[in-house]
């Protein structure tokens, strides 16, 4: 364990000793614990944390090289180092005309390609025009993943579910038991319903 984590952790135990309202009551919090950044704001006030903890974790970022690793994913490094390819999850959010060069190829002409098509495939679901094998209009969506591929697509419908169209509706099976699908599809129709 390195003395930046050894400290960080002996802090954990003396802010346990701490409450957050003590912490709260100081008037200059918002001035470290508040930030705006990128039209996000970042409120970190109702943290059990303190000054100290700020500047061990920022410790800990710089001994863990934190900024390097940062700057290899965004130049397309393989950083994901057990299947030994780069992280492509932002280049799916490059909104830039900026290249992102994968061992010396530019993907964004695919993301972008890509992106295009998922977007011509919802708007077709959500207008009625793509529509189940006996021609019903989709209602349902049901989307089968364990880990990440459940949680990250059940995170992002969340978050958008101001923006869900009327008459959709999603539904997540993660389970390897046949029951869960069977629970999920007993109040749907399947020729509606999209897997």
């Amino acid at each position: 364990m390195s003395k930046v984590w050894a400290a960080l952790n002996e802090h954990r135990q003396e802010l346990s000793e701490v409450s957050l309202r003590t912490l709260c009551d100081n008037s200059s919090r918002t001035e470290r614990f508040l930030h705006e950044v990128c039209g996000i704001t970042v409120d970190l006030t109702r943290h059990l944390a303190d000054d100290r903890t700020l500047d061990l974790l920022l410790n800990l970022a710089e001994e863990s090289n934190l900024l390097d690793l940062r700057n290899a994913m965004f130049a397309g490094e393989h950083v994901n180092t057990t299947e030994q390819r780069a992280a492509l999850h932002v280049a799916l959010r490059n909104r830039s005309t900026d290249p992102m060069l994968v061992d010396g190829d530019d993907v964004m002409p695919q993301v972008r390609d890509v992106l295009d098509r998922i977007q011509s495939f919802c708007n077709a679901i959500h207008s009625g025009s793509w529509t189940g094998a006996t021609g019903r209009q989709i209602t349902d969506v049901i989307n089968i993943g364990i880990g990440g591929s459940d949680l990250g697509p059940a995170m992002a419908a969340s978050a958008l579910r101001p923006w869900w169209i009327s008459g959709i509706r999603t539904h997540f099976v993660s389970n390897v038991d046949p029951s869960h699908l069977s629970d999920t599809l007993q109040s749907l129709d399947v020729e509606s319903t999209l897997f």
